[in-house]
């Protein structure tokens, strides 16, 4: 197979066979052989089939991006060419990227209207990683994909670079996995290190972003590793109250559309219900993650950049 048709491959599609091996193989693991975990599987098959529909619904949604790629390609100054060096350079720069979107995603309640089903299991599983947002290519955030087009990447690249990124994250939510070897754990996004990021325990809110390499937290100090004497607890600070996978897709827009239709607002204030860190409120009403990592006392790094810390 050359580069050229490697990197036309649609990923997530060739990837989807071996996701549904794995979830059995998982829950076989934790039923017959004692590995760590819980079984549910009325949430499994609500995040199986979230999953499903996102996958359909990725083909128009990469068709848009791939257009969006290939019209930033004609501000190119030059092309780099496809190379297994260039793949790698590629890769690494679209986890940055990936980085940035997904602490944007948690510091934004636009996009952590859809980013926000994905966290709504109070479980982890690789089940979980199948529950995504419809919409997440329409958040805004996907722009962020073009200047790796102007540096000079094909834009097919691109978007194989985030597919096996995605490909990797998959494996990343499981119980089962303790711990990797330590040269492992110290550069890569593991297992231990997802399980942080899907706490809702006050000293893991916010925490460890990475897509593959968890170094992108530890540069910008949000990595928090997995503490033994305390299990993440799965969820959200305000956990859903039904299994319904419609209701779970609107329930953060609906709040949005509430919020922004109160009476005696100011624009600005219309504006930060949309685009404000999750929990804002014009009165101070509810807590940010901010706001809760305070209150229990958690070390902060920074409390300056509040959009991004």
């Amino acid at each position: 197979m050359t580069l050229e048709s490697l990197i036309s491959l649609d990923i997530l599609y060739v990837a989807a066979p071996i996701y549904f091996a794995f979830i059995l193989i998982e829950v076989l693991a934790i039923k017959y052989f004692k590995r760590p975990g819980q079984l549910g599987a009325r949430d499994d098959a609500i995040s199986i089939f979230m999953g499903v529909v996102s996958l359909l619904s990725n083909g128009a949604a990469a068709f848009l991006t791939l257009a969006m790629l290939v019209w930033a390609q004609q501000f190119q100054t030059h092309a780099l060419p496809l190379t297994v060096s260039t793949l790698i350079a590629c890769f690494i720069l679209d986890d940055l990227r990936y980085y940035l979107h997904h602490r944007i995603a948690h510091r934004c309640r636009w996009p952590w209207a859809m980013h926000i089903i994905h966290h709504s299991s109070q479980r982890f599983s690789f089940a979980v990683a199948l529950r995504q947002g419809w919409t997440k290519h329409f958040t805004g955030t996907t722009v962020l994909k073009i200047p790796l087009v102007l540096i000079g990447f094909d834009p097919l690249m691109v978007i194989f670079c985030g597919g096996l990124n995605a490909v990797y994250q998959f494996f990343l939510h499981t119980e089962t996995v303790d711990r990797m070897p330590r040269w492992f754990e110290a550069v890569f996004n593991t297992p231990s290190h997802h399980r942080v990021h899907h706490g809702k325990n006050p000293k893991y809110l916010d925490a460890n972003y990475a897509g593959t390499l968890i170094i992108w937290d530890k540069m910008f100090s949000t990595f928090v590793p997995e503490d033994l004497e305390e299990r993440p607890d799965y969820g959200l600070v305000k956990d859903f109250e039904t299994y319904n996978p419609f209701r779970i897709f609107i329930h953060e827009y609906l709040g949005i559309a509430k919020d922004i239709t109160r009476r005696d607002l100011s624009l600005r204030e219309r504006l930060l219900y949309i685009f404000a860190p999750p929990g804002w409120s014009h009165d101070g009403s509810r807590q940010t993650s901010l706001d809760i990592k305070k209150a229990a006392g958690v070390h902060l790094a920074s409390v300056k950049a509040k959009m991004f810390v």
